[in-house]
């Protein structure tokens, strides 16, 4: 077997890991600003797709498969997001004669669609929160979804069929902001994901946001993992995952699992897939959605099961059977916390942070996991999502994984660029998220509650270096000196990167 990795950054990187530790060759592909990627550096052979705008690149189906055949991989791992959740993608590999390291076309286009999801899991005897149980396209007028949304009643979040990440979403709290939610949650959908019909679902009053993974062979068997929380979310988009989580019991971590498998049984699902909760204040769960892929999230239910997710979709997809214990599985050995890292200004509302890394020292020590994609002399780039990183705590307990992570990240150097693990290090501190008192609408309240308070604290003694620095630096440029103390010109970022080309 020879992979070829339909993906870039971290997630590519971690793919590449798991296959040189199973001994399979790596092929990874690239946009042309991706060509100096560390995921371009680390495969065994790297081909270039195409410009660096992602629709003609990482989303070229015809461009992979051409780079799948002339590579000579006899696989493909879509990784997450681009082209992962595609049933066109995965059909067009099979077509191809290639191995997709993922779910069936059929399995991908059922549960891909909110409502059709929704149909299968109550086909399964598994709740869901109640709602629309249909697409609602474009030809259903405001007034119809207005009388729709009287019946679920209010407070209500109108979704995106398709995609995911929060995009397409609005929550409705009365009948008068039905019409603008619904304007831009069809605006939102169809340019992510091509798109516009919606569904309509009830809010539940602050919700816990639990999913389960699960594993899925070609012999029938599917195997649920203890849940992952995952309810630190910001504007729908998850930034901190943990598992176990607080709230749920074995007993309703059992219950949990056996509902997951029976959805993912009743579709006849493989390979590697996650089906997500809504957990209500009384403890009563209801099925959400479920992610046909990887999830980003998938490190936590790693360290604290010891299972090698990437390595069995891939094995899964050689066709062998899943050997793992279930008790195994379903038993949380420790505990285990995510931080998503991304190039982002806390201090400016998460904008994204594009540039040069000029240098990176990532964290370690006992406990702690890198999933990084980004090295230095690097340049992030303005044409994918912002996500560097993830970093990865794991300790005996949820306490001490809190603390293990905020020491890890008071290490993390990375310096050309702005990153969120400023605004990480402030959420490690505060007392509902150490007590475990939060849901689904903590993160944005809280944040909220600083009125643009700055994350970023110097030390005493870094505030003097920082006096010092800005005082020198003034008296260079007084006295018409340069750092350097000549008058070369300056070296720019674009004559580093031809430096670098040279050195080839």
């Amino acid at each position: 077997m020879k992979i070829l990795i339909a993906n870039r950054g971290e997630i590519a990187v971690r793919v590449i890991r798991a296959c040189r530790e199973m001994g399979i060759p790596t092929v990874a592909v690239y946009s042309d600003c991706d060509r100096d990627a560390r995921h371009v550096r680390e495969a065994g052979q790297a081909l270039h797709l195409g410009p660096s705008a992602a629709a003609r690149s990482y989303l070229r189906i015809d461009g992979i498969i051409d780079a799948a055949r002339r590579s000579g991989a006899d696989a493909i791992h879509p990784g997450y997001g681009f082209l992962a959740e595609n049933p066109l993608f995965a059909r067009a590999c099979r077509d191809a004669g290639l191995t997709f390291i993922g779910p069936s076309p059929d399995a991908i286009s059922l549960m891909g669609s909110k409502t059709a999801a929704r149909a299968a899991a109550i086909r399964a005897g598994v709740r869901v929160v109640p709602g629309t149980e249909r697409p609602l396209d474009v030809r259903v007028f405001d007034e119809e979804v207005a009388a729709i949304a009287e019946t679920i009643g209010y407070p209500i979040v109108v979704k995106a069929v398709a995609g995911g990440g929060g995009k397409g979403m609005r929550t409705v709290d009365e009948p008068s902001e039905l019409p603008a939610a619904i304007r831009t949650a069809r605006s939102e959908a169809g340019a992510a994901f091509g798109d516009t019909s919606i569904y309509l679902e009830r809010r539940l009053a602050r919700p816990r946001h639990i999913e389960i993974q699960l594993l899925g062979d070609g012999f029938g068997t599917v195997l649920p993992f203890v849940g992952r929380e995952c309810s630190t979310q910001r504007r729908h988009q998850k930034v901190v995952e943990e598992s176990p989580s607080l709230v749920v019991t074995p007993e309703l971590r059992r219950q949990m699992a056996d509902a997951a498998a029976s959805v993912a049984r009743a579709v006849g699902y493989t390979s590697a897939g996650t089906i997500e909760f809504l957990v209500d204040e009384d403890g009563s769960f209801y099925f959400l959605e479920m992610n046909t892929r990887l999830q980003v999230e998938h490190p936590v239910t790693e360290m604290v099961t010891g299972v090698d997710l990437v390595q069995w979709q891939i094995r899964i997809a050689r066709g062998e059977r899943i050997d793992i214990d279930p008790a195994r599985a379903l038993t949380p050995h420790g505990h285990a916390i995510e931080c998503r890292i991304y190039a982002e200004d806390p201090d400016q509302g998460f904008m994204p942070s594009p540039g040069l890394v000029s240098a990176i020292r990532p964290a370690a020590g006992p406990g702690i996991r890198d999933d990084g994609g980004v090295s230095a002399g690097y340049t992030v780039p303005v044409h994918y999502d912002s996500l560097i990183a993830k970093l990865v705590a794991w300790a005996g307990s949820r306490e001490e994984a809190i603390a293990r992570m905020a020491r890890a990240l008071g290490e993390y150097q990375l310096l050309g660029i702005r990153t969120t693990i400023p605004f990480f290090l402030w959420l490690m501190e505060q007392p509902e998220y150490r007590e475990g008192r939060y849901d689904t609408t903590y993160l944005d309240r809280l944040l909220q509650s600083r009125r643009g308070e700055s994350f970023s604290r110097l030390a005493a003694g870094d505030q003097d270096l920082v006096t010092m620095a800005v005082g020198i630096d003034a008296f260079m440029k007084a006295h018409g000196r340069s750092q350097s103390g000549t008058d070369a010109a300056p070296v720019t970022h674009w004559l580093q990167a031809a430096r670098r080309e040279g050195l080839r």
